[in-house]
């Protein structure tokens, strides 16, 4: 029943200016300032509605973690080799269950319907790319990471 309540369309490919995208994402968490952490200005080819829902997810999960905490949010991006990178880092208490975070309909969360972190994975894979989350090690929290091929157009230093 989840296959058939999230398929997903095919990417409509368009260019994507990574910073204006992370930014807009950003501006619509309103519980706490997320912190961004400017990469490089990239340019990649994606479907701009679907990474948007993917990120929104990302963000909101974490200013959940965080909020439990009192802790912080940031986001920050990179190129790794031939993949663009993107991290949504909290102070919250940490993942709970690793092993259910990409199953349909679990959620720890009381009014959390458990399609989040599914759906995501399932943007990041259509787009050929990867989703992981791990616990952070330095101190409590989680970090989320985003990694899309080399849809490459442009990359310079950060402004």
């Amino acid at each position: 029943s989840y296959t058939r309540l999230a398929r997903l369309p095919p990417p409509k490919l368009q260019v994507l200016e990574v910073a204006a995208w992370i930014r807009r994402v950003v501006d619509l968490e309103k519980r706490v300032q997320v912190e961004v952490i400017s990469g490089p200005q990239v340019q990649i080819r994606a479907d701009g509605d679907q990474l948007d829902q993917l990120l929104i997810n990302l963000v909101q999960n974490a200013v959940d973690a965080a909020t439990e905490t009192n802790g912080k949010v940031s986001i920050r991006w990179d190129m790794i080799g031939s993949h663009l990178e993107v991290r949504v880092t909290d102070e919250g208490p940490g993942i709970a269950d690793t092993a259910n975070l990409f199953v349909p309909f679990f959620t720890t969360k009381p009014n959390g319907s458990g399609i989040g972190l599914a759906l995501s994975k399932q943007i990041a894979e259509a787009h050929h790319g990867t989703l992981t989350l791990l616990d952070r090690k330095e101190r409590s929290g989680c970090i989320a990471k985003l990694q899309l091929p080399a849809l490459l157009l442009s990359a310079s230093a950060p402004r």
